[in-house]
């Protein structure tokens, strides 16, 4: 019965529409959902909407309806507190430079909180009528208020209305920042206050290599409410430091004592179960049925010259250490390869997935395109099988099957962050004008960062730096140019600087313009150049004996990709041999191994690796971890 009542409801919903707005479509062989949206210039989430069969996939012959781009009115998405192009992009299955092209005159002065922009291809009656409205917060009615007073935290209020920090600072936009006594803050319509004495706060031990960014996350807590909850971190996190947190539903109690567990890293090794038989695949994307039709002699190009396809073998190779060392070791696991063919919008992943029996797969590792990855989870949702992204920066859908083993850009810059502040340092920003992304991203999120300035020249305001820095304490300066010239001048100016002040030197990544010969290595190593890392640097006996095997094996160093097909690879056999299984294993444990650690946890239905590394030049001319 409720079967038919929900056939009924969508032959009333598509009825409803007028017939000329929508549009036929046979799917052909190997076509996907964004390449027909693509095609009729709608988005994926169009099709969905019709088509709502089509999330699991669409097959050969299948009839979908699409709606017609030229009737329909475009869709709008409201921008929310912290989203990008590219973040909104990726949620509607479309290009950033689409959205750039339907709103050209509303990202003028760039993107807003509260404005509304087209998120599928407006036509020009749409444009019209936004015009008034498109840099218009959408209007909250109805809605109680709250007016802050003295010593109140943004945790307290949100506690007090039964909101998260996240809710409150969504509704109210201009407390990201930081509360001010006398300020009006909206809150959801309806809400029953809650009275405070309901807060629950327990006492937490700080762990190595936690920070005040991912504590904040682990509790749901802004850094400056778990400040005031704490005032002694305003000397700076230490390990062993008892918190006051609040509870977050992972309280278990002890006698009379609330503990909260954290996570630690352990080896996965010393739990194993080898009583059953486990089962994983890896996609890896070889595109063999390309390769086989060429020549011998393209054949050998394509292997000189492909890099996607090198990254592919190297990442294999690792792989293939990792099933070996798991027959080594005893695991009872069984595993297979599929050659996934694809392209930018295209694969098999759909065609494998549907001729192959992957119900009793404990996890999927691969493939490596971020597209094709989602692709792989949103079908594998009905077996709640967990794949694994191993190589992809970019994030997308949140899956509750999904990993991402790349720590987030934000995290990694987050991380650094949290490192000027353990070591109580004065920071300095040196970005290039041009470098616009990363002064917005630190004048946003660290107002107390000071910037130095160029003259008309082009040349380092000197004296300007000088005042900017402090004597008697660490000065961390924060460099981001273009020019290896430029780059070259800024380091001979700071390491005579060095003289009078203690400066290190630091990036928010190895971008390419350090590595020209012009700049002399010497100059990083005598300002210590810092950066955050989602890998380290291998340097145990058993890491050093990993890589002499694998030259052993293959007659070649491992590079980053096969230690990365080694670490992944090597860690999902594992967990997936933990007898609580890969899924709970992830929320439970942090792991390390050859070059990656491993320490899952989730953030707005993302599941992503939070774990990384801040890594340095020392004078050496070595690589090191900072402490």
């Amino acid at each position: 019965m409720i079967k038919r009542v929900v056939f009924l409801f969508s032959l009333i919903f598509l009825f409803a529409l007028p017939v000329q707005s929508q549009i036929k479509h046979v799917v052909a062989k190997g076509e996907t959902v964004f390449q027909i949206a693509k095609k009729y210039e709608v988005t994926p989430f169009d099709i969905y909407r019709l088509n709502p069969d089509a999330k699991n996939g669409v097959k050969e012959n299948t009839t979908l309806l699409i709606p017609n781009g030229s009737v329909n009115k475009a869709i709008k998405h409201v921008v929310g507190e912290k989203e990008t192009l590219f973040g909104i992009a990726k949620k509607y299955n479309v290009s950033v430079s689409d959205i750039e092209t339907w709103n050209k005159v509303a990202l003028q002065n760039g993107l807003k909180i509260g404005q509304e922009i087209f998120v599928s291809k407006p036509s020009a009656s749409d444009i019209n009528a936004s015009q008034a409205s498109v840099l218009k917060p959408k209007a909250i009615t109805n809605a109680t208020t709250h007016l802050v007073e003295a010593k109140e935290t943004k945790y307290g209020i949100a506690t007090r209305y039964g909101l998260t920090v996240t809710e409150l600072e969504q509704l109210n936009p201009q407390i990201v920042g930081g509360l001010n006594v006398g300020q009006t803050l909206i809150l959801k319509p309806g809400v029953q206050v809650k009275k405070p004495s309901n807060v629950t706060l327990v006492e937490y031990e700080v762990q190595p290599k936690e920070t005040l960014y991912s504590l904040s996350k682990k509790f749901d807590i802004a850094q400056g409410d778990l400040i005031t909850l704490n005032p002694d971190l305003q000397d700076g996190l230490k390990i062993g430091m008892l918190l006051k947190v609040p509870s977050n539903g992972t309280v278990i109690t002890k006698a009379k004592d609330s503990v909260l567990v954290a996570k630690n890293k352990v080896n996965l090794l010393a739990t194993v179960d080898k009583s059953k038989q486990r089962n994983m695949v890896l996609l890896l994307p070889f595109n063999i049925n390309k390769i086989e039709t060429d020549s011998v002699k393209t054949k050998t190009e394509q292997l000189k010259t492909n890099k996607f396809l090198n990254l592919t073998l190297d990442f294999y190779a690792g792989a293939l250490m990792a099933i070996d060392s798991a027959k080594v070791l005893g695991l009872p696991v069984n595993v297979k390869v599929y050659d996934v063919e694809s392209t930018k919008y295209s694969s098999n992943v759909a065609s494998i997935i549907s001729k192959n029996n992957f119900e009793n797969v404990d996890a999927v590792v691969g493939p490596f395109q971020n597209s094709v990855v989602e692709t792989t989870a949103q079908l594998l949702t009905k077996y709640n099988t967990p794949v694994i992204s191993p190589l992809s920066k970019e994030r997308g859908l949140p899956l509750p099957n999904l990993y991402y083993t790349v720590p987030s850009e934000d995290l990694l810059r987050a991380s650094m962050f949290d490192y000027f502040k353990s070591k109580n340092g004065n920071v300095v920003a040196i970005i290039s004008a041009k470098k616009t992304t990363s002064k917005d991203f630190i004048t946003a999120n660290h107002p107390e960062v000071k910037h130095a300035l160029f003259n008309d020249k082009g040349a380092l305001d000197v004296a300007l730096l000088k005042t900017q820095l402090v004597k008697g304490q660490k000065n961390f300066v924060l460099m981001e140019i273009e020019k290896a010239s430029t780059i070259l001048s800024i380091t001979n100016i700071l390491k005579g600087l060095q003289k009078e002040y203690d400066i290190q030197l630091a990036v928010f990544e190895l971008y390419d313009a350090l590595n020209f010969e012009e700049i002399p290595m010497k100059n990083l190593a005598d300002l210590k150049l810092l950066f955050p890392s989602a890998t380290k640097v291998a340097s145990t006996p058993e890491e050093k004996q990993f890589e002499k095997q694998f030259k052993k094996i293959n007659n070649i160093y491992p590079n980053a990709a096969a230690k990365k097909g080694f670490d992944v690879t090597f860690d999902a056999l594992l967990r997936i041999c933990q007898p609580e299984g890969f899924v709970k294993s992830a929320a439970t444990t942090k792991t390390e191994y050859i070059e990656n650690a491993f320490d899952y946890n989730s953030s707005n239905g993302l599941i992503s690796n939070n774990a990384t590394y801040l890594l340095y030049y020392d004078s050496d001319l070595t690589i090191k971890q900072a402490q």
